[in-house]
């Protein structure tokens, strides 16, 4: 046990016979791990991206409700209205009527033949 240890500590198994197969399992791991280190690394990058895309979101979709609200503010009859009165243009006291318009009925050949 006690030679077993030391052999550890010593990294025999780096030396002897049969160390070759030690060696590419190292390589191996290490790899591995630079591997997983670079894939932590992009998975944290592309959090950070998402987060501020979402930030973002947030503050084009409030600039977007505050648009909205001005924009129907501006759309209302009052609004209107007041602005044209400063171009002296008045609301009409008559209400405005509908005016309909019938087309007249298309007439077939045969019709416009015997006329």
């Amino acid at each position: 046990m006690k030679d077993s240890v030391y052999g550890l500590l010593k990294a025999k198994y780096l030396v002897d016979q049969g160390s070759m197969r030690n060696w590419r399992f190292i390589v191996f791991l290490i790899l591995v791990a630079i591997l997983m280190i670079a894939n932590s690394h992009n998975y944290e990058q592309k959090i950070y991206t998402i987060s501020a895309l979402e930030s973002e979101v947030k503050e084009l979709r409030a600039e977007f409700v505050d648009r909205r609200s001005e924009l129907m503010e501006l759309k209302m009859e009052s609004t209107v209205s007041a602005k044209m009165e400063e171009r002296e243009i008045f609301p009409s006291a008559v209400p405005p009527k509908k005016i309909e318009v019938v087309k007249a009925k298309d007439k077939n050949f045969w019709q416009k033949l015997w006329e």
